[in-house]
């Protein structure tokens, strides 16, 4: 079994959204042939808090467009892994740090990954070479300085 034409579709289309947040490291993963509840899941980094909810936001709205609203959303009052359960695919966002402790590519090793469109490679390739500009370590300071007042 492999994922759906849908599920495919909805994980591009939400890698897409996810890649225009700026999000990194963005990858889709076939799970059908392991799990009954879900056909794929779409992981992205995010380098700080708001980052992850700005992610998580671009994604809801672009899978919103065409017609996917959330069965479930967890962990967004955090701010540090969202997921987002749209049956055919399981969005999960992630701080940069949970994303390297919890390594789900890891996890899923034995599963097939799906091709994603170029923009998003490109993303990810641009975001490893250090070239997308990192003001969001700027935020995550601000958010480190009110976290400490």
């Amino acid at each position: 079994m492999t994922a759906s034409d849908r599920a495919i579709d909805l994980a591009t289309r939400a890698a897409l959204a996810a890649s225009e947040k700026l999000a990194t490291d963005i990858v889709a993963i076939d799970v059908s042939d392991h799990l009954v509840i879900t056909d794929t899941f779409l992981v992205a980094s995010a380098a700080n808090d708001r980052q992850v909810k700005g992610v998580v936001d671009g994604v809801e709205e672009a899978l919103l467009k065409v017609g996917a609203k959330p069965i479930r959303r967890e962990g967004e009052r955090d701010g540090r892994w969202v997921l987002l359960d749209f049956g055919d695919v399981v969005v999960h966002v992630q701080h940069e740090e949970e994303r390297e402790f919890y390594s789900l590519e890891r996890l899923w090793k034995d599963c097939p990954v799906i091709e994603l469109p170029e923009e998003v490679k490109r993303s990810n390739d641009e975001a490893s070479s250090g070239s997308i500009s990192q003001s969001w370590a700027l935020d995550d300071e601000d958010d480190a300085q009110k976290d400490e007042a």
